[in-house]
């Protein structure tokens, strides 16, 4: 524990002091300043964010953070009145030149204008921690820096820095402490929300540890892409059905475009950033994440059941499901993620001809919006086409528990 170290430390050096005379007054000295800058880096080291802002921030909307000082409540009781924390915008470069002169630089400028960033650093009695809460930050304007390349809006990273001077007793040692939030992306507009995630999650799901901020892999293992999404997909749902081997060999097409590999092919793959959310998907007006996030948000507000039920195949290809279905009896179904719309869930059943040939039809998606009109369950007992679950569970069995008691005098 710091505060263990601390009590050693104080208990060295009272014992060097003790024996001043017998260390002489060139030794003295410099055991002194080594003693003191041990001290500063375990002080520094205990001073952490505890609540992060939103990765994601929008300009003049209020958010919350916190920091804490671990060492606090032993260091600063005798202070004659609260330290304040400080926090400020600062750009990747100005994080980088912090994190390289081990945080002995001060910020010369603050990459964007904050509101209510002062609060002062106290011991809560309660429950002993010493804390600065930030409960009505606003971050007002954001000051742009030069981006490389084809580089958006949505790819610039930036953090908080927490900062705040204090001076120890009866040492009088001064000491600057200051701490970085995660990476933030900076949006304005709601529409910018889709992009600035997929950078906040190649992020965080791929940078090391030990890292210059902010940088990270432009290039990363398929299998590591799958463990992300499957991770995402859950904690988005909030579901413990993940995805499965068949559902990672189809996005693996999409996302590399290419129907003649093997799912083993896949496995010794690396995607880029730019196949993530830079290209369009061909044929197609959106990326892989922005498609992927569509289903991510349609399946955590209409389908959450039903996935957790596994009613949902989802992500199949249309070819597959033609595959699939062709051989089964008449109004067998299953239900998959539109491949060409944002946010879309649809139905293939097949139907068979007076001639005993077998067709595969796709109903139009279902959006949320649909959704929210009228269940996937009641629409799928309106329609009477529908017979059986694939393989072949019929659809009241499968689907029952989700239908809705239709209230009496309704049309």
């Amino acid at each position: 524990r710091c505060e263990n170290l601390v009590e050693v430390y104080f208990q060295l050096q009272q014992q060097v002091m003790a024996a001043s005379t017998e260390l002489g007054p060139e030794l003295l000295p410099r055991l002194l300043e080594r003693f003191n800058e041990v001290l500063s880096s375990l002080v520094k080291s205990s001073f952490l964010v505890e609540k992060q802002p939103p990765q994601v921030l929008k300009t003049q909307t209020k958010f919350q953070a916190s920091v804490r000082f671990l060492l606090g409540p032993q260091l600063l009781k005798a202070a004659p009145k609260p330290y304040v924390v400080r926090a400020d915008m600062v750009t990747e470069k100005q994080a980088r030149e912090l994190e390289l002169s081990s945080y002995s630089n001060t910020l010369s400028e603050s990459t964007g204008e904050i509101l209510h960033n002062t609060v002062a650093l106290e011991t809560n009695p309660t429950s002993g921690n010493c804390c600065a809460n930030f409960k009505n930050v606003l971050l007002k304007k954001i000051k742009r820096c030069e981006r490389k390349g084809s580089e958006s809006v949505t790819e610039e990273k930036c953090a908080v820095l927490f900062s705040t001077n204090i001076t120890l007793t009866p040492s009088n040692v001064s000491i600057h402490l200051q701490v970085l939030s995660l990476p933030i992306v900076v949006i304005v507009h709601g529409n910018q929300d889709n992009n600035a995630k997929a950078t906040v999650l190649w992020d965080n799901a791929f940078s090391d540890i030990d890292r210059v901020p902010f940088v990270v892999a432009e290039r990363v293992p398929w299998d590591k892409m799958c463990d992300t999404l499957n991770l995402k997909f859950m904690a988005e749902v909030q579901t413990t059905k993940g995805l499965l081997k068949e559902h990672y060999f189809f996005l693996a097409q999409k996302i590399f475009n290419d129907h003649s590999a093997t799912p083993e092919d896949f496995q010794s793959r690396h995607v880029s950033w730019a196949q993530f959310n830079k290209e369009i998907l061909p044929g197609r007006g959106f990326t892989f994440w922005q498609w992927f996030d569509g289903v991510l948000d349609l399946t955590k507000r209409c389908l959450k059941s039903y996935w957790s039920d596994r009613l949902i195949m989802g992500f199949i290809s249309k070819q597959y499901v033609c595959k699939l279905l062709s051989m089964q009896p008449d109004g067998t179904f299953l239900l998959r993620f539109s491949d060409s719309e944002i946010g879309g869930v649809t139905i293939a059943y097949v139907m068979r001809g007076k001639d005993g040939s077998s067709q595969v039809e796709n109903i139009q998606p279902f959006s949320a919006k649909d959704l929210s009109i009228r269940s996937l369950g009641d629409r799928i007992r309106d329609l009477g086409q529908l017979r059986n679950l694939y393989p072949n569970i019929p659809k009241d069995q499968a689907f029952g528990s989700h239908y809705n008691k239709e209230q009496t005098g309704k049309d």
